[in-house]
């Protein structure tokens, strides 16, 4: 079995085996988010530590989750895919200075070779109707874009003719009946994108609000999933950063992002990797160069 890449942007992925891509000068100007120079920078920087490949990539807090977006881009532009992803938040809210961990779905839909982008497992009120104004809608429209989600209002979505891309259950289990109906009836190649904030805090802790899904239904999740993937990635682990930018502390700040308690962050890290073996032994045989 191939090895799983690491990219080292936090220092949360120490313990775990791979092969690993110091990015750690990246984490100032990249965690949270950045302007678009800085990330096409960070675009050269990766396109020269990593081979396009089928692969399981890790790279730390969900405050990286943009990182997918780059991963994405490697991909052929000529071979379609539609992108799962599992999150608690929709990833594609409004961010006027570039792009950033909640705002990188909307970039991810204007890749040519990304067909279409499911964001499962949503619980965050950022799809509720007094937020409803933050999410790109276009893609929504388009049919680019779809959200599923689980105790959320969204009728805002049928008075917009949006019913059809933002969708809501009663409980997750009614989600995964639904998700694994559709996908049954797919033939487009897949690439999974996995933020463990769509976990419940009884499985793992994060940096960021957390949604309902256990372990039993994540692995549900990937079961309903093609036996090949096209690539996948994880984030979601917790670490701790202090920035230094005084405009990235009040981002954060609004966003009521927790400090992680430092009598915490060794244990809960610790059952962060415990997860990620796990989540490497389901996918790594179902990409490409897995064996």
């Amino acid at each position: 079995m191939s090895d799983a890449r690491l990219i080292d942007l936090d220092g949360s992925l120490a313990g775990l085996d791979g092969v690993n891509v110091d990015a750690r000068a990246w984490e100032e100007a990249v965690r949270f988010g950045c302007g678009m120079g800085v990330w096409r920078r960070f675009a050269d920087f990766l396109d020269a530590a990593l081979a396009p490949e089928q692969a399981l990539t890790f790279f730390g807090s969900g405050d990286f989750h943009h990182v997918s977006h780059l991963l994405l881009r490697q991909l052929p532009a000529t071979q379609p895919v539609d992108v799962v992803v599992l999150d608690n938040h929709p990833d594609n809210m409004r961010f006027p200075f570039g792009i950033h961990c909640g705002s990188w779905v909307a970039h991810a839909a204007r890749l040519p070779q990304v067909r279409h982008i499911h964001v499962l497992g949503i619980t965050s009120a950022d799809i509720a109707a007094g937020s409803a104004w933050e999410n790109h809608l276009w893609p929504l429209l388009r049919n680019k874009v779809s959200y599923w989600s689980t105790g959320v209002d969204v009728t805002w979505s049928q008075r917009l003719w949006m019913g059809h891309a933002v969708r809501s259950f009663a409980d997750l289990d009614g989600l995964l009946d639904a998700f694994g109906r559709h996908q049954s009836a797919q033939q487009t190649p897949v690439y999974l994108s996995i933020d463990k904030d769509v976990l419940a805090p009884e499985v793992v802790h994060t940096n960021w609000d957390q949604g309902r899904m256990t372990l039993a239904q994540l692995d549900r999740l990937i079961d309903a999933l093609p036996p090949r993937l096209a690539g996948a990635d994880v984030t979601g682990e917790v670490s701790s950063y202090v920035y230094r930018s005084r405009w990235k502390r009040w981002m954060s700040a609004r966003d009521e992002q927790v400090p992680v308690p430092a009598s915490q962050l060794a244990a809960w890290q610790a059952a962060q990797n415990e997860l990620n073996r796990h989540l490497m032994t389901r996918l790594m045989p179902r990409l490409g160069s897995g064996a």
